[in-house]
């Protein structure tokens, strides 16, 4: 038989089994092409100071994981089984099963979410808990459980995820669920607790973040639309270059979208159903650079990184997006709802930006350096640059910090400073040293430099 005894014998530790449950929801949300279909949720903002991971089948059968600073408490509800309140007499929840639940933890149960209309009782047919000192997982300890079932309160069919943490007892469960292949590498990354890529999300739902769905979604969503056409400089409406363009590694190029600022964003290589095309950007200077590896990580970088031409310019953390974000301080909140909307994946300024820079140091090597067709002596000049902080060590030659083509500042080798610090010393020397032996007419050396100091 089993049951919450069973159950609790093979659970991990709390912070164990919240990255889980938070891994169970994030391949969810990429596998699935329905959100109303989803079975597995995680709600960071549950209550204050307060978790929840969530799971509902859509047939009546569900749990809830409630992490909380008083401990973590584990509520599960099978409707076909003996044990459900529905079944019994009087309505209300079997004995024993809630009876021991700390006082801590028992008005979690209390929230409306886990009781029904016309019941006076929660949804619960198993439940586990574990405060902050102990050391293993708790149960009702004088529960009968009813004769005749080999799964008596709904654990072993509520909670197998949770039991065989497995990447291939996940693999099988998301297959039978959405009935299609699911990769079992793309299983492995994420359950690791690595973060999920535009292009693990196209292997997990390849129709989800193929270029027609996703140019569809920002069509629909005037918000998307908006921020991408200005701050994401991402216009859709803008699809007609300067000049026309060819790649010296021969793949054709579909102008995508455009920028104010008469730039363009260019889809490379032919159009096949769900596959990935590289996306390129030449700017109305004559300059290019390789952006992303897809449709859906150029967007992921327009909406998270929104100033990546000072990434390509050189310029990195903290200085990269500080301005950005000076003048747009609710970003953050922005950024997720955006790419929510989009149905791309979390990303963080550092993963997008290693992503941009990787990508655009293909672009001389691979072959997608563009010129102009009529003139394949007219190539565009690379746009990607070394950071200020690299061109330094390289040599002793300052190295200027342009923005959009304007120079900022300068920044030097601390050899270099002190080579000139040194020879300003001496020139100052020197002149003092003339003025002194040889003073002019006028105002005494000693006077002017007494003066000085004084200022």
């Amino acid at each position: 038989m089993t049951s919450v005894h069973e159950t609790a014998a093979l659970l991990p530790d709390p912070a164990q089994l919240r990255t889980h449950l938070r891994a169970l929801a994030v391949l969810d949300a990429a596998i699935g092409d329905d959100p109303q279909l989803r079975c597995h949720t995680f709600d960071t903002a549950w209550g204050p100071d307060q978790e929840a991971a969530l799971m509902d089948n859509g047939s009546g059968d569900d749990f809830s994981v409630l992490f909380t600073p008083a401990g973590v408490l584990v509520r599960g509800f099978d409707h076909e089984s003996a044990m459900s309140p529905y079944a019994t007499d009087d309505e209300q929840v079997w004995p024993g099963v809630l009876d021991d639940v700390p006082p801590a933890l028992r008005p979690l149960l209390d929230e409306p979410a886990f009781r029904d209309e016309g019941i006076d009782a929660p949804r619960v047919t198993a439940c586990l808990w574990r405060e902050p000192h102990d050391t293993a997982w708790r149960t009702g300890s004088s529960i009968a459980f009813p004769a005749g079932s080999e799964d008596p309160d709904g654990s072993g069919f509520l909670f197998p995820l949770l039991t065989d943490r497995s990447p291939e007892a996940v693999q099988a469960h998301f297959e039978d669920y959405y009935e299609r292949p699911v990769p079992l590498d793309a299983i492995r990354h994420v359950l690791a607790g690595h973060p999920l890529t535009p292009a693990l999300a196209r292997a997990l739902n390849p129709a989800a973040l193929s270029d027609e769905a996703l140019l569809a979604r920002i069509a629909s969503h005037p918000e998307v639309a908006s921020y991408l056409a200005c701050d994401g400089e991402f216009d859709l409406d803008r699809t007609d270059p300067i000049e026309e363009i060819a790649l010296p590694n021969g793949l054709p190029v579909e102008p995508v979208a455009g920028c104010g600022a008469g730039g363009t964003h260019y889809l490379c290589g032919p159009a096949t159903p769900g596959g990935p095309r590289p996306v390129l950007y030449t700017d109305s200077e004559g300059r290019a650079s390789l952006l992303a590896e897809s449709l859906a990580e150029a967007l992921t970088l327009a909406v998270v990184l929104p100033s990546w031409h000072d990434a390509l310019a050189g310029f990195r953390p903290p200085a990269l997006n500080a301005d950005y974000l000076e003048d747009n301080p609710d970003h953050p909140a922005t950024r997720d709802r955006l790419l929510t909307a989009l149905r791309l994946p979390p990303a963080t300024d550092e993963d997008v930006l290693t992503r941009l820079l990787t990508t655009a140091a293909r672009t001389l090597p691979d072959g997608y350096l563009p010129h102009t067709p009529a003139d394949e002596d007219s190539t565009f000049e690379p746009m990607l640059e070394p950071s200020a902080e690299e061109r330094a060590d390289r040599n002793d030659a300052p190295s200027a910090i342009t923005r959009r083509g304007k120079q900022l500042a300068a920044v030097v080798s601390i050899e270099t400073l002190r080579d000139y610090r040194e020879w300003e010393d001496r020139e100052i020397n020197r002149i003092i040293n003339e003025r002194m032996a040889s003073p002019a007419a006028g105002i005494p050396a000693r006077t002017s430099w007494g003066n000085t100091d004084t200022q």
